[in-house]
């Protein structure tokens, strides 16, 4: 076999181009690792939950939610900038995780028995009530005062079917197919009242065009607590969003985000839940 003779000028190309094609692997590749320096992370949120999870017209992403997820996703070395949010609607939530399609979910995300089958859940992060918006005007002392009034809610929610089955089963359910069509029946007097979460209501009555216009009714209906959910087995992401939302209770950011986001509505949040405490 013939051998050719390599000058030390194609020695040195060939080292060059042997550096560039090691150098090219690695450029720009997102490890998921959670080291930040420029990579991004995936976050599913809701789009249309004023006060929780809100994406405005000039492409801002507002809320609880939102904030808490910054906040998380700052602890995990990402810079706010480095951040993708993603849009995850309710029925969405586990298939996303289980995909891959987001790297952690915070999106009034009710901890559950069954949920907790398909995902992992770090937190809770906040507990909520179900509860009652009525006018400001407008007393409900007690839930069965709905008896023969109009109960307004989202065509399949669970909330008004909730009332009407252990609280106030002559209640009359009016369903609309947004929470903002149910505010806009309320405020006409269409309907008595619109249920869901306590902290959804507040964020909605926090709106500018509803200030003063609505008040929660202060009925714990049901206990809901928001877990960050996260793809099932992964402990160690789990333990890493525990120990931000720790952190953030400690400094007080809790407390700023709380009051930003649902401070106008009067909401009268519980305090901030023991973090690792996973309850149904």
């Amino acid at each position: 076999m013939k051998l050719r003779k390599v000058t030390a000028a194609s020695a040195t190309v060939l080292a060059l181009a042997l550096s560039a094609t090691a150098c090219g692997s690695d450029s720009g590749k997102d490890t998921g690792s959670g080291d930040g320096g420029g990579k991004k992370i995936t976050v599913g949120i809701k789009y249309d939950q004023p006060g929780l999870g809100l994406k405005t017209p000039d492409g801002k992403f507002t809320g609880f939610d939102v904030d808490v997820a910054k906040y998380v996703a700052k602890e995990l070395g990402y810079a706010e900038g480095d951040i993708e949010f993603k849009e995850t609607k309710s029925a969405d939530r586990e298939t996303a995780l289980a995909r891959g399609d987001v790297d952690f979910i915070a999106a009034t995300y009710s901890i559950t028995d069954e949920r907790k089958q398909k995902v992992d859940f770090a937190g809770p992060y906040l507990l909520a009530h179900q509860d009652l918006l009525i006018r400001a005007d407008d007393n409900v002392a007690k839930s069965d005062d709905l008896n023969g009034k109009k109960l307004c809610s989202v065509a399949g929610s669970t909330s008004a079917q909730n009332v009407k089955k252990d609280f106030a089963p002559d209640a009359q359910l009016q369903q609309y197919g947004t929470y903002s069509e149910c505010l806009g029946a309320l405020q006409s007097g269409r309907v008595d009242a619109l249920t869901t979460d306590d902290s959804i209501l507040a964020g909605y009555a926090s709106q500018e065009q509803y200030k003063g216009k609505f008040k929660l009714a202060g009925l714990k209906l049901s206990n809901e607590n928001y877990g960050i959910g996260v793809k099932k087995g992964d402990k160690e992401m789990v333990d890493k969003i525990n120990a931000a939302l720790e952190k953030m209770v400690q400094d007080k950011s809790w407390n700023k985000a709380v009051a930003d986001n649902f401070g106008p509505a009067n909401y009268k949040n519980e305090p901030a839940p023991e973090i690792g405490n996973i309850v149904k």
